[in-house]
């Protein structure tokens, strides 16, 4: 993670994390980081030696961080979402103390799931990864391993999150979003729904083009990566990229942005005081109850 100015979400890609709403920039680099999936392959070994594997088809992220020194601050953020505390401006808001945290790495180039930035979808009609904005979209069968769909020339469709109305952001942080690279710039729309925390449409900022890069609005919670060809026919759905920064990739291996929980936790005074030593180990999440 790089250094910058604390609290400034245009200076560079550290590590964020909070409650969506309330997500807190880690400005100081981790003394360690491991952000290993979990694979869960299991092995069969037949008697003549043959070996046989059975893997799930999702490969839940784990992430585990640990600071030296951390700042006071920064180490009450991390244990307020540690022990589901409520914290300041947490009373009232549509943010609650329970339930799954958002974490944007900054390792990750592309924040779309990784199967939905690869374009393979396992509902006929890919509603487990785009919505209709406008027009109409009909999927069609999978070609070449990913999924294309035909288009009206007023159609827009916007890129679904697994958990949350969005990706989560902060009011200031710097978006890019890339359509699938297929669409021709001439006619394609790239587009950012703003959202807040209760995710209540704020503003767009859209263009035409093949992507699109805005700064999060004031109490913006969440962004919502919308797009169309602008032409009638069947265009793919693969190579789209959401980042945050200026510089989007084609074809990146989507990160994802899961919704995620902690795990484990550790908190040492460290001197001098009030410096804290922390660790903090997540893991992603469909849902975190009480």
């Amino acid at each position: 993670m790089a250094a910058s100015t604390p609290n400034s979400p245009t200076a560079s890609r550290n590590l964020w994390i909070g409650k969506p709403g309330l997500l807190r920039e880690i400005v100081q680099a981790a003394k360690s980081w491991d952000r290993t999936a979990d694979l869960n392959v299991t092995e069969f070994k037949s008697l003549e030696g043959a070996v046989t594997t059975v893997a799930p088809a999702r490969t839940p992220r784990r992430l585990k961080f640990s600071w030296d020194l951390l700042p006071p601050d920064d180490a009450q953020h991390l244990a307020r979402l540690a022990r589901r505390v409520y914290g300041p401006g947490l009373q009232g808001s549509a943010v609650t103390s329970y339930g799954p945290l958002a974490v944007l790495d900054p390792a990750s180039v592309n924040l779309l799931d990784p199967y939905q930035a690869a374009a393979q979808s396992s509902s006929p009609s890919g509603g487990d990864h785009w919505f209709t904005v406008t027009g109409s979209m009909v999927v069609s069968p999978v070609i070449g391993d990913t999924v294309v769909a035909r288009f009206e020339d007023t159609t827009r469709i916007g890129w679904r999150h697994g958990t949350w109305t969005g990706w989560p952001v902060a009011p200031g942080m710097r978006v890019s979003w890339l359509v699938p690279p297929d669409w021709s710039p001439a006619t394609a729309t790239a587009q950012l729904d703003w959202k807040d925390a209760y995710g209540e449409y704020l503003s767009t900022t859209a263009v035409t083009g093949a992507s699109v890069t805005g700064t999060a609005p004031d109490a913006a919670a969440f962004v919502t990566p919308v797009g169309g060809p602008g032409v009638t026919g069947i265009a793919g759905l693969a190579g789209a990229c959401l980042t945050i920064g200026d510089d989007p990739v084609p074809f990146a291996l989507g990160d994802g942005c899961p919704a995620m929980s902690v795990t484990a936790y550790s908190d040492a005074p460290a001197s001098p005081l009030p410096y804290r030593n922390v660790s903090i180990d997540l893991v992603e999440v469909r849902g975190a109850e009480l």
